[in-house]
């Protein structure tokens, strides 16, 4: 495994470290600030992410899946990051204090909207992302030595139609929520 694929999984492990520190620190130590600081060091992982990464294809390296991946994680990190720690902290609070009230779940044309914002959140990160490839792309100016870039930009295009005819198929058929038979 090269740097690149070491930084990403370093990056992913150190991500939720960073959030589980913030949420202990917030919900068990009763440390609010200390905990919003923890969380705050999310976007700086990345940024570590992206300097290793820069700096080893500027050094000659050529680019691997693992490179690209790094620019994906960088783009889905800036985006969903929030969303992502929103989404522990209300299980946290609720699994380990015992606080809040329990998350629910999206059906129907409520679950469709919540999905489509996702998508709308997909096309950001996937614009911030192919901004990323694409500065690096220019920035080597060796196709040979950037090919795997393109191939990850194009799967991930493919990707994000997918993703939108998912999002489409739950406007027409509505998720529902499951019946309990009581039998």
């Amino acid at each position: 495994m090269n740097i690149a694929a070491w930084s990403i999984v370093i990056s992913e492990i150190a991500f939720w470290i960073v959030i589980l520190m913030g949420l202990i620190a917030r919900y068990i130590f009763k440390r609010e600030k200390l905990g919003f600081v923890l969380l705050a060091l999310t976007p700086v992982i990345d940024c570590i992410l992206l300097v290793i990464t820069s700096i080893d294809l500027h050094r000659g390296s050529t680019a691997t899946t693992a490179h690209a991946l790094a620019a994906v994680y960088i783009a889905v990190s800036l985006v969903f990051g929030k969303g992502m720690i929103h989404w522990a902290d209300q299980r946290f609070r609720y699994l380990v204090t015992k606080e809040g009230s329990k998350p629910g779940r999206k059906y129907g044309i409520e679950f469709a909207k919540h999905y489509f914002r996702g998508w709308v959140k997909h096309v950001i990160s996937f614009l911030i992302g192919a901004g990323i490839l694409f500065g690096l792309i220019t920035y080597i100016d060796d196709p040979t030595r950037t090919e795997a870039l393109s191939s990850v930009l194009q799967i991930w295009s493919i990707v994000l139609g997918f993703d939108f005819i998912i999002t489409v198929t739950y406007f027409i058929w509505p998720r529902k929520a499951k019946v309990l038979n009581c039998d």
